[in-house]
């Protein structure tokens, strides 16, 4: 990956960090790793539920919208990282696991803006 790639990535979960945080959610970690199987951008608690969330950032002109990225197969892949995140910490919390999405668009000109859709897989 290039490093303007992963500066744009990280400056992503960095506002999607930040509107998580401004809805109440206490961050917990950011890119957890679990060997070859993938990572978790943003792990998060909402009251008594654990939220693991995916943040996937576009910019410039004809990109494909961020909301529209995560297939069946990432979904799977999710649902699995979500899995082994809960074992390595002890097991789940009273109010369960929601996976997230945040979306962020990065526009030529103006402000960014942020989407956040709870529960997509």
């Amino acid at each position: 990956m290039s490093k303007a790639r992963k500066g744009l990535g990280r400056y992503g979960e960095d506002l999607a960090a930040r509107r998580l945080a401004a809805a109440g959610m206490e961050i917990l970690e950011r890119n957890w790793r679990c060997g070859r199987t993938g990572e978790i951008d943003i792990v998060a608690r909402d009251g008594d539920t654990l939220v693991l969330c995916e943040v996937k950032t576009r910019s410039g002109g004809r990109y494909q919208h961020p909301m529209a990225a995560v297939t069946p197969e990432k979904a799977r892949r999710l649902l699995g990282l979500a899995e082994r995140w809960i074992q390595a910490h002890g097991g789940a919390p009273p109010g369960g696991v929601r996976i997230d999405l945040v979306g962020v668009l990065l526009p030529r000109r103006g402000a960014p803006a942020v989407e956040h859709a709870r529960g997509v897989v």
